[in-house]
């Protein structure tokens, strides 16, 4: 069985009800845990409660987080 634990969760809000949230988590086995980077979009229903529609994990590999740093501002740029 594996159990997730939010290690620490950064979060900003945007639009009407929206939120997108970057989490370090872990997930705990018998065998061990493995940690990653957790990305989440998610809005605020009328009550105030969460509601997480997508959610996208990377591995804290330094190649792989090195990558996805300087690929976003170059994707920014070319939007211009």
């Amino acid at each position: 069985m594996v159990t997730f634990e939010t290690v620490k969760s950064e979060e900003l809000k945007f639009g009407n009800n929206n939120f997108i949230e970057v989490a370090l988590k872990k997930a705990v086995t018998e065998e061990g845990e493995n940690q990653f980077i957790s990305l989440t979009r998610g809005f605020f229903t009328p009550n105030g409660n969460k509601r997480f529609k997508r959610n996208f994990s990377l591995p804290i590999e330094k190649e792989v987080l090195d990558f996805i740093v300087k690929q976003i501002p170059k994707m920014v740029k070319a939007k211009k």
